[in-house]
């Protein structure tokens, strides 16, 4: 409960009013990109308004203490398959879990997520439920396709985290635009925060970099889709022609091996930096000269508006919310993907042009915050809650 004053009759009275109940339902609790948006806005969330907590359909991780830590409650549904007797316990669970702590509005943050929730919110009457569509056009399996179509069906609302993202969902799944809202990703105000030149050296040397060289780096999982190999490939290319460059892949994955093992094959590897998982919370970009994202399919990447914040140009795959973050020649590079000839021309360009990257830099920072800040993007939000609310009530 929070207390607010309204007027009656000329002089202020006092009423309590009671905070609406929220559960955030996640895939896992690793460090991706929808993970870590969930968490900062969680952070952020206005607390004497809303009671917020948290489902997991995995067990514990990384991201669970940070949650608890801003004492917010996480139950976890820990499900085997969507299609098997855990679904149906694990429902049964959830359900249960709405009625009980009496939750008004159900929101969803992923594909598997969307599935999960979906029918149990029905089963229990939520007033809200919020799906999510943070990825273009591609899912892993034809299941996972059609499971996230009923649960658009069945949500009030689809929150999309881009404007391609958002028209995907109206061409791909026929939802009507009319129940597709769009809140991109954001960065909170200390990824805009400036590195001394000490702290950029040290950083610098414990990746491994030498003195006077023009580091690229990628903040990204090292797995399939983020095609990691096109820029190893393409930073062959790029070191051929400019001795003085550096690579540094901030993140970890199953293609890490592959990826060291072709970095070898090209000759690059000690040029190379595989920096692995870093949980420090910083942002990794401030320490690039250019900031490079070579997906094959995204969202909205939270990395490219990172690297937008740490006044670092860009260049990136023309595929998804890329385009919504990047405008060639503004504030970074867009070339096609699976093309490490194009990446090469195109981070040749910004290695070669001191002034180009300084102007690009800037631009994407005044672009990060003037869309991007953390403060608008969950107004955004909480304003979408209350509305839907009022809708459901009226």
């Amino acid at each position: 409960m929070n207390v607010t004053s309204k007027a009656v009759g000329g002089r202020m009275t006092s009423e309590l009013v009671a905070r609406v109940p929220v559960v955030f339902v996640l895939d896992n609790m690793r460090l991706g990109g929808t993970e870590l948006n969930a968490v900062r806005t969680a952070a952020l969330l206005d607390r004497s308004r809303f009671d917020l907590r948290v489902a997991c359909m995995s067990g514990e991780g990384p991201l669970s203490e940070r949650y608890r830590a801003m004492g917010i409650p996480v139950e976890t549904f820990p499900l085997e398959s969507l299609y098997g007797t855990s679904m149906l316990t694990n429902g049964y669970r959830f359900a249960r879990y709405l009625r009980e702590q009496q939750i008004q509005i159900v929101h969803a943050h992923d594909m598997y997520s969307n599935i999960f929730m979906t029918p149990w919110t029905q089963l229990a009457r939520t007033r809200v439920v919020i799906a999510s569509r943070r990825w273009w056009f591609s899912l892993p399996s034809k299941k996972l396709q059609y499971g996230n179509l009923a649960a658009f069906r069945l949500a009030d609302v689809v929150l999309a985290n881009s404007p391609q993202v958002a028209r995907s969902v109206t061409e791909a799944e026929g939802i009507p635009a009319a129940r597709i809202r769009v809140i991109s990703n954001f960065v909170d105000d200390r990824a805009f925060e400036r590195l001394s030149d000490e702290r950029r050296r040290e950083i610098r040397q414990a990746w491994g970099i030498p003195a006077g060289r023009v580091v690229i780096g990628c903040v990204a999982r090292l797995v399939s889709v983020k095609d990691h190999g096109t820029l190893v490939r393409a930073f062959g290319r790029v070191s051929a022609a400019v001795p003085n460059v550096h690579l540094v892949l901030v993140g970890d994955g199953d293609c890490r091996q592959s990826l060291e093992a072709l970095a070898t094959e090209l000759r690059v590897s000690d040029s190379v930096t595989f920096a692995g998982e870093l949980r420090s919370g910083e942002n990794h970009h401030r320490a690039f000269d250019i900031s490079v994202l070579c997906s094959l399919s995204e969202g909205f990447p939270n990395s490219l508006v990172e690297a937008m914040a740490a006044e670092v140009p860009i260049v990136a795959t023309e595929v998804g919310g890329n385009v919504d973050a990047v405008t060639h020649g503004l504030n970074g590079l867009l070339v096609p993907s699976q093309r490490p000839v194009e990446l090469a021309d195109a981070l040749l360009t910004l290695v070669k042009d001191d002034d180009e990257r300084v102007s690009m830099g800037r631009a994407g920072r005044i672009r990060a915050s003037e869309r991007y800040r953390a403060a608008e993007a969950v107004a955004s939000l909480e304003h979408m809650y209350e509305q839907l609310l009022a809708e459901r009530r009226a």
